[in-house]
C-alpha cells in the first residue's frame, strides 16, 4: 500500500522524535570524562592482563630456518663465529644471510674466516653497492664489482639500505631515485648472474605522517628522532618511494627482488598481494614486523597460505631471545601475548598458527629456490 501523506509525515515526525534519544543512547558510561585522579605519562601505563589462556612457548622453531636477513657480529674471527652458531643451533637455524655492508676484500675476508673455522655451510654473503655519487659511467663500476663479489663467493645483493631513495645523493648534489636509469646495468647484472636483490625501501608509513597522538608510532618517533621522515622539505613522501621502487620492479622483471620487512605493507597485506600479482619475480621477508603479523593472525595466515612461495623468513636485528617470539606467532594459535619491543606497540600478539607446508616454504624452502648456491647439509632431511 503506498503511504498517505498522513502516513509519511506521522514518520518523519516519530523519525525526528527518536533521533535524540538514539544519540543519547550511543554515549557510553564514562565516555569524554575528565579522570578523577593523576595521569600517568605514556611510558608509565604498563596494565598487567589478567587473562588466563593457553601458553605454547617455542624456544625452536619446528624447521630448520634460514634467515635471509641476518645481522650478526662480522664474522671475521673464530670466537664471533662459533658464538653466533651456538646461537643458531639452540634456535633451529640452519643458514644464516649475512647482510651486514661488505664488498671487496672485506667480504672476501669474512668468507675465508667462516670457511678456516669450519662453518661454511651455515653462512652465506650477500654483497653490498657503493651508491653514494652516482654518476654517469657509475652503473658499469658498480655492476662490475658485483661480478668480482660474486666470483668470490657472494650469493646476492644487499642488504641495500633505506638511505637509498630517502637520503643518498647523485655526483650532482640530486637525491638518487630508486629508478635511476644508471643502475639498470646493476639489476641486469643480478638477473644474469642468478643472484637476488634484498632491499629495504623506506620505513613504515607512520613515520612520514604527522607526529601526532592520533601516530600508533608516536612513542617510538618520540623517542627516536632518526625515524622521523615526516618533513617533506628534507624527505619524499612514503607513497613516492614506493612508486619509484615498483618502477624498478618492473623495469627488470628477469631479476629476482626480495623487498625487506614485507615492502612496508603489512599494515596492508593486500597492497603486497598486488605487487606479488603483478611482479612474479618479487618476493618479501618479515624482519621487523612481527607486531603487524601477530595483530592480524587470521588475514595474515591466509595471505601467507595464498603466498607461500613468496615469503621468506628474516628477523634483521641479531637478538637470539627474541626469535622465539617469531616461531610462537607462526606455529602456535596462542592469543594474547607480549610483543618484545613495547615501543613498536601497544598490543598483543596472536599466533597464526600456520600448517606444516606453509612454513616449510617460510622457514627454507623459498630461500633454496631463490639462492642456488645456498648451503642444504643443515636443512636436508625436513
Amino acid at each position: 500500500m503506498r503511504p498517505t501523506p498522513f502516513t509519511t509525515r506521522a514518520v518523519l515526525a516519530l523519525g525526528l522524535a527518536v533521533a535524540p534519544v538514539a544519540c543519547e543512547a550511543q554515549q557510553r558510561p564514562g565516555q569524554g570524562r575528565e579522570p578523577t585522579l593523576p595521569v600517568p605519562s605514556i611510558t608509565e601505563y604498563r596494565p598487567q592482563s589478567t587473562l588466563v589462556v593457553p601458553e605454547h612457548e617455542v624456544p625452536r622453531a619446528r624447521f630448520p630456518v634460514v634467515d635471509i636477513h641476518g645481522h650478526p657480529p662480522a664474522l671475521d674471527n673464530r670466537a664471533d663465529i662459533e658464538r653466533v652458531v651456538s646461537e643458531m643451533d639452540r634456535l633451529n637455524i640452519g643458514v644464516m644471510v649475512q647482510a651486514r655492508p661488505s664488498s671487496g676484500a672485506r667480504l672476501r675476508s669474512q668468507i675465508e674466516a667462516v670457511r678456516e673455522a669450519g662453518y661454511a655451510d651455515r653462512f652465506v654473503f650477500f654483497a653490498s653497492l657503493d651508491l653514494d655519487g652516482v654518476g654517469p659511467g657509475s652503473g658499469a663500476r658498480i655492476a662490475a664489482q658485483l661480478e668480482a663479489d660474486v666470483a668470490a663467493g657472494a650469493v646476492g645483493i644487499g642488504e641495500i639500505g633505506k638511505g637509498f631513495g630517502l637520503t643518498t645523493r647523485k655526483a650532482d648534489g640530486t637525491r638518487l631515485e630508486m629508478d635511476d636509469p644508471e643502475l639498470d646495468v646493476v639489476w641486469e647484472t643480478a638477473g644474469r648472474l642468478g643472484i637476488p636483490v634484498f632491499v629495504h625501501t623506506a620505513d613504515p608509513p607512520e613515520f612520514f605522517e604527522p607526529l601526532d597522538y592520533a601516530n600508533e608510532r608516536w612513542l617510538e618517533m618520540a623517542l627516536f628522532e632518526n625515524r622521523r621522515f615526516n618533513d617533506p622539505s628534507r624527505f619524499p613522501a612514503f607513497d613516492d618511494l614506493m612508486a619509484e621502487r615498483n618502477r624498478m620492479l618492473a623495469r627488470h622483471p628477469n631479476t629476482t627482488w626480495i623487498l625487506a620487512h614485507m615492502g612496508w605493507h603489512t599494515h596492508d597485506l593486500a597492497r603486497l598481494g598486488a605487487i606479488f600479482d603483478e611482479h612474479p619475480n618479487v618476493l618479501a621477508e618479515v624482519g621487523a614486523v612481527l607486531y603487524d603479523l601477530g595483530r592480524q593472525p587470521r588475514f595474515a595466515a591466509e595471505f601467507f597460505s595464498k603466498y607461500r612461495d613468496r615469503v621468506l623468513f628474516g628477523k634483521d636485528s641479531f637478538q637470539p631471545d627474541e626469535y622465539p617470539y617469531y616461531w610462537r606467532v607462526f606455529e602456535t594459535a596462542d592469543e594474547y601475548f607480549d610483543y618484545y619491543r613495547d615501543y613498536h606497540a601497544f598490543w598483543k600478539l596472536y599466533g597464526m598458527d600456520l600448517p606444516d607446508d606453509v612454513l616449510r616454504a617460510l622457514y627454507y624452502e623459498n630461500a633454496l629456490r631463490i639462492i642456488p648456491a645456498l648451503p642444504t647439509a643443515a636443512l636436508v632431511g625436513q
